[in-house]
C-alpha cells in the first residue's frame, strides 16, 4: 500500500522545463569529490538551509552545496532532465506523488540497502516506506516527513457566526463530510461570507484520500473510471460546490496567501506542514486559529523522500546526511522546531511530542492531533499516474467551481 500525498500542481510543460534548465542546478560544481562534502538539490520554501546549517555546524569538515531548485514539480522535472544525461546532484528530495514514477526506474538511483537502509527501514511507517521500494526490493528513498491531516479554522469568525468555536465541539459538528458542508451552510448564511478556501483541495482531495482503493486496485490496475469510492468523493465535491460555501481561491496561490490575514475564508484543510505557512502569511492572526479533526477522522496530505542518484559523485557523504538527519530523534526535534510531522512512529509516544502546544492555534495539541490522523489511515496502492489522474479530477472540479464547467458532465469530462 502507498502513501497519501499532496495534490499535483498544474503541469508545467515546455515553459517550465525551460525555466528549470535556465536555473541549471546540474551545472553547478559537484560536492568536491572528497567523499565527505556533497551537492544537495532541494525544494524551495521549506527552509532546508536550517537543517543543512545544523549539519555543517556538527561536522565542520563537511561542506554542503545547497541549491533550491523550485517547487516540488520543478524539482522533479529538473531531476528527470538530469537523470536523462545531465549532471546529477548527490542528494535530492522526491515528493510523494512523484515517487511512483521514479521508483519504476530504480537503476537511476543508488539502492540504499547497500548503505544499510534495510537495517533502518523499520524505523519508518511501513506504508510510507513501501512507496520508495521498487519491485526488485531496491530502496531508493528515505522518508523525511509525512503530512497528517486536520482542519484549521478561525475561532473568532466561528464565534461571530454563532457557531461553536472550541475544537472538541467543532470536531463533533463535522465528524462527516456532510456535516462539514452543513456547517459551511450555517456559516455562510450567518455571515454572507465564504466558509472554506476552495472545494477541490479542501474537500475532494481529502475525501478521495480516505478510500480503501483510489485510482488503482491492489494489483496495480487502473480503476479510476469505475471506482465507486472515487465517484462518491467527486459527487461530494459537487455537492459542496452547489452549496456555495467556497471562496473559490486556488490553494497556495498568491491570492490564497493574501486572503489568509483578511479572513476571506474561515476554514482550510490543513496538513501539519501548512500550519507554518499560515503563521508566516498571517502573523497578526495569532491565537485566532484552532485545529480540529478532519471529517472522517484520518488523512494525510504530503510527504517526501531523500534519494541519491546513481551517478552521484559523493553518495557516501549523502547517505551519512540522510542517516543522521532523518533519524527518529532528529525528526522529533525537527517537528518541535518547525512542525514537520515525523515518519518515525517510535516518537509518537514521546512526551515532548504529546505535550506540544501551539499558541498560534489556541494551544492545540498538534502532535497528538496529527499523529492520530495518521494512525487511523488505511493505505491504498498508488500507481505511476496517480498524480496525473488526480489532476484531471481536480481540474474538472475547479472548472465547475469557477463557473466554466458543467456539473452534469464534469465526471465524464474528467474521465
Amino acid at each position: 500500500m502507498k502513501l497519501r500525498t499532496s495534490p499535483p500542481l498544474a503541469l508545467l510543460a515546455a515553459a517550465a522545463l525551460a525555466v528549470v534548465t535556465a536555473c541549471s542546478p546540474g551545472s553547478a560544481s559537484g560536492g568536491g569529490g572528497d567523499g565527505k562534502s556533497f551537492e544537495f538539490w532541494s525544494f524551495s520554501g521549506i527552509d532546508q538551509k536550517s537543517d543543512v546549517d545544523d549539519y555543517m555546524r556538527a561536522h565542520p569538515d563537511i561542506q554542503v552545496k545547497l541549491t533550491e531548485v523550485g517547487s516540488t514539480t520543478e524539482t522533479a522535472q529538473a531531476l528527470t532532465t538530469a537523470l536523462a544525461g545531465g549532471k546529477v546532484p548527490d542528494l535530492v528530495p522526491i515528493q510523494g506523488d512523484d515517487m511512483p514514477k521514479f521508483v519504476q526506474q530504480p537503476q537511476n538511483f543508488h539502492d540504499l540497502r547497500t548503505f544499510g537502509a534495510d537495517q533502518i527501514k523499520g524505523d519508518y511507517l511501513d506504508w510510507v516506506m513501501e512507496q520508495a521500494v521498487a519491485d526488485g526490493g531496491q530502496i531508493i528513498g528515505i522518508p523525511t516527513d509525512v503530512g497528517g491531516l486536520a482542519v484549521a479554522y478561525r475561532t473568532d469568525l466561528f464565534a461571530a457566526a454563532g457557531l461553536p468555536a472550541d475544537r472538541e465541539s467543532v470536531s463533533k459538528m463535522w465528524s462527516t463530510w456532510d456535516g462539514f458542508i452543513e456547517t459551511g451552510k450555517r456559516y455562510t448564511a450567518a455571515t454572507g461570507k465564504p466558509f472554506l478556501d476552495n472545494v477541490p483541495t479542501s474537500v475532494f482531495y481529502q475525501a478521495v484520500n480516505q478510500v480503501s482503493q483510489k485510482y488503482y486496485d491492489d494489483a496495480g490496475n487502473p480503476i479510476y473510471d469505475r471506482n465507486p469510492e472515487v465517484r462518491a468523493a467527486f459527487d461530494l465535491a459537487l455537492k459542496a460546490i452547489d452549496a456555495d460555501i467556497s471562496a473559490k481561491i486556488s490553494f497556495g496561490s498568491d491570492g490564497w496567501n493574501a486572503a489568509l490575514p483578511r479572513g476571506d475564508f474561515a476554514v482550510v484543510s490543513a496538513p501539519s506542514w501548512l500550519l507554518d505557512q499560515i503563521r508566516r502569511y498571517a502573523p497578526d492572526t495569532a491565537g485566532k486559529w484552532d485545529v480540529a479533526t478532519i471529517p472522517g477522522g484520518a488523512g494525510n496530505w504530503g510527504g517526501s523522500y531523500l534519494a541519491i542518484p546513481a551517478r552521484a559523485q559523493n553518495p557516501e557523504a549523502a547517505w551519512a546526511y540522510i542517516k543522521e538527519m532523518q533519524s527518529p530523534q532528529h525528526q522529533l526535534e525537527h517537528f518541535l522546531e518547525v512542525g514537520a510531522l515525523p515518519t518515525t512512529p517510535s516518537v509518537y509516544e514521546d512526551q515532548r511530542l504529546k505535550d506540544q502546544r501551539d499558541l498560534f492555534y489556541s494551544g492545540a495539541a498538534t502532535g497528538e492531533i496529527y499523529t492520530q490522523a495518521l494512525l487511523g489511515l488505511k493505505p491504498f496502492h498508488m500507481g505511476p499516474d496517480t498524480g496525473t489522474i488526480g489532476s484531471k479530477f481536480l481540474n474538472a472540479l475547479t472548472n465547475v467551481e469557477q463557473g466554466s464547467g458543467d456539473p452534469a458532465t464534469a465526471w465524464d469530462d474528467a474521465v
